[in-house]
């Protein structure tokens, strides 16, 4: 954990916190933090900024709490996922939180299975708790916004040109006549396939709305190495 991320419901007065959960726990077991310790914290949604430590015991940590810097930019790239597999999920939600992706869209393509959908990591407060992971490891205050897209043709058909809004779409495919590398800079939305890559009529279907084919390199990639080669290709203030 490298930053301390309050909740609205953990502050008792102007400028002061108590946390009583695993945070309180990592700051007494781990870093062990003591009264008068200086710690990097932010408000979840909010700015970041210093926390004091005025009192800590087993019940909690009270925090008086200065909050001014914004949070770290988002990253240029929105991202639309097919859905992949619940050992996975978690990891990949994590990895977009440490990114600073801005929306991270989950899609049903041909070779996702549909019982992936009722995984328990897809319930709002385990996709909560993973993102929250990737912001204390980040030390980033705002969690990217995960839109859950059931079915493949209305999302491509109705959802995604008012997604892009004259932004470029690239969709990683093999054999694409364009490496992802060699797009101009600037936002865009980048499309990322489950194991096996998106089927011909799905690459036509966002091709014929506005997607154009990018490569991600010579090699098959697994779906979280394929996202995290799109996401350091774009870090925020690299292009």
């Amino acid at each position: 954990m490298n930053i301390v991320l309050l909740h609205q419901t953990d502050w008792i007065a102007d400028g002061m916190a108590v946390v009583r959960d695993h945070r309180a726990e990592h700051m007494r077991e781990v870093l062990r933090a003591q009264v008068g310790d200086t710690l990097r914290v932010g408000l979840l949604g909010g700015l970041g900024g210093q926390g004091v430590i005025e009192a800590l015991d087993a019940s909690g940590v009270r925090l008086r709490v200065q909050l001014s810097e914004p949070p770290p930019p988002r990253h240029r790239f929105d991202i639309v996922l097919a859905l992949p597999r619940p050992k996975m999920l978690r990891r990949i939600l994590r990895q977009c939180a440490e990114f600073g992706v801005a929306n991270l869209h989950l899609i049903q393509s041909a070779r996702v299975d549909k019982s992936y959908w009722q995984s328990p990591l897809l319930q709002p407060a385990r996709v909560h708790d993973a993102l929250l992971a990737g912001l204390e490891r980040s030390r980033d205050t705002i969690a990217p916004r995960v839109h859950l897209h059931r079915r493949f043709r209305p999302f491509m058909e109705d959802q995604l040109p008012g997604l892009c809004a004259g932004r470029p779409c690239w969709l990683a495919d093999m054999g694409a006549p364009m490496s992802l590398a060699e797009v101009p800079p600037g936002p865009a939305v980048v499309m990322v396939g489950p194991e096996g890559g998106f089927v011909p009529f799905e690459v036509q279907l966002a091709e014929s709305v506005q997607a154009q084919r990018v490569g991600l390199g010579e090699r098959i990639l697994s779906v979280d190495t394929a996202l995290i080669t799109v996401l350091a290709q774009a870090l925020p203030g690299l292009g």
